[in-house]
């Protein structure tokens, strides 16, 4: 792993390379873009994205834990929680270690 981590700024970035748009215009349809995703998530909403995966909640039951330090059992209150499921293209692509362009280029 190459430790680099992909901010909104990297997003809007690639739109003005890709796209053209102005930077600001940019900025802007990343946050459009990601705020729609997470309302959605908000309204309890699956989020499904081709080619990427889905997002969704899930709801988790009260249980019990375990401290680790001094091991003293601790209810977890229940909760929801994001979870993500890649899509298969986007398994494959992980697994290659290799992106489409690098395939393209070949």
């Amino acid at each position: 792993m190459s430790g680099k981590t992909l901010t909104r700024a990297d997003l809007a970035e690639a739109v003005v390379r890709k796209v053209g748009l102005p930077r600001n215009e940019s900025q802007e349809l990343v946050e459009l873009v990601l705020n729609e995703i997470s309302d959605s998530l908000a309204r309890g909403e699956q989020v499904k994205l081709s080619s990427f995966g889905s997002f969704g909640i899930r709801q988790k039951g009260e249980r019990i834990g375990r401290n680790p330090k001094t091991g003293k059992e601790v209810p977890i209150t229940p909760r929801k929680v994001l979870v993500f499921r890649p899509s298969n293209i986007m398994k494959d692509r992980i697994n290659s270690g290799r992106s489409r362009r690098t395939k393209a280029a070949e």
